[in-house]
């Protein structure tokens, strides 16, 4: 019944979240309202979920929030510079990959701390995308580059959700049927054990991370095209709303735990909160309160729960 309830528990927030505003504001069950929360989610959730496959073998990435900005504007520099939309996106969503490739290299050939290696890694991607723009917005670019953040499928499915849906059924798969999801369950898990299991921890740590990369700049795309600008200073912060919905959906900062299902969860959570606040005039800084608080409360009743297993 204890993991039961333990499994349960994100749902069952997440419901009284929805019935609690509902209540709260008048302005909360309206299309505009729902429609906002569904695509600024679809950002987070994207991200959270290559975040789940990298918490699940062990690791973290603080550097996410960076990196959806540098992606963002790589990808509309090139649009502003004449390349196409789609190849602009691609490469867009490639730099992602790349610095996700890079954190995986420094984790696993400089046997740095994942911390401090994606904390690294966090500044430099910050600061390269300030420079390259001298902290000015990309903002020439092509109006139906849009259509990627603000488009819509069937007159009512907002496409970033169309494509998180995507990615959400994907990696579900991933983690359940293929050898990278239980090779990352087993280096999350134990990595000495997976290793003399024969299992080769440096490739399969830099395909995890270099997976996270490519769905953050994928959503670094999304990000600038609801925008329709390249923001140098986007993304700020949303390390720690990624964290928070993997591990409010149920997975363990130890490794070895986690499902898509659960993170997914775990940011419409956290989305509704930032909305309610927003909604019910709550002051940013105390939504800040909370993600922390959330964060600790979270992580505490993992650690504990690990401890009685032992």
């Amino acid at each position: 019944m204890r993991d039961l309830f333990k499994k349960l528990l994100p749902f069952l927030s997440f419901v009284a979240l929805f019935v609690s505003l509902s209540i709260l504001s008048p302005y909360f069950l309206t299309v505009d309202n729902l429609s906002s929360v569904a695509r600024q989610t679809a950002v987070i959730n994207i991200i959270a979920i290559g975040m789940t496959l990298v918490i699940i073998s062990g690791g973290i990435d603080l550097s996410v929030g960076s990196v959806l900005a540098f992606s963002g504007v790589c990808g509309t520099l090139l649009m502003e510079r004449g390349m196409g939309v789609v190849s602009s996106t691609l490469l867009g969503i490639f730099s992602g990959l790349a610095w996700g490739l890079g954190n995986g290299l420094i984790v696993t050939q400089f046997r740095v701390p994942p911390f401090i290696a994606t904390l690294g890694c966090m500044g430099m991607a910050r600061g390269l995308t300030l420079l390259i723009t001298d902290g000015i917005p990309v903002t020439a670019i092509p109006k139906n580059f849009g259509r990627l953040g603000d488009g819509i499928f069937f007159g009512m499915i907002p496409v970033p959700v169309v494509i998180l849906l995507g990615i959400g059924v994907m990696m579900s798969y991933v983690l359940r049927y293929t050898r990278l999801g239980r090779y990352a369950y087993a280096i999350g898990g134990n990595a000495q054990a997976a290793y003399l299991s024969g299992i080769n921890l440096t490739s399969w740590t830099l395909i995890i991370y270099s997976i996270l990369g490519a769905l953050t700049g994928l959503a670094g795309m999304i990000e600038a095209s609801r925008l329709v600008t390249g923001q140098p200073t986007a993304g700020d912060g949303y390390e720690l709303r990624v964290i928070a919905a993997v591990v409010i959906g149920g997975g363990s900062l130890n490794g070895g735990a986690g499902t898509v299902l659960g993170t997914t969860v775990g940011a419409f959570i956290m989305s509704l909160l930032n909305n309610g606040c927003n909604l019910l005039g709550i002051s940013p800084f105390i939504q800040q309160i909370l993600i922390g608080g959330i964060i600790v409360l979270a992580v505490a009743v993992d650690e504990l729960r690990r401890r009685r297993l032992e």
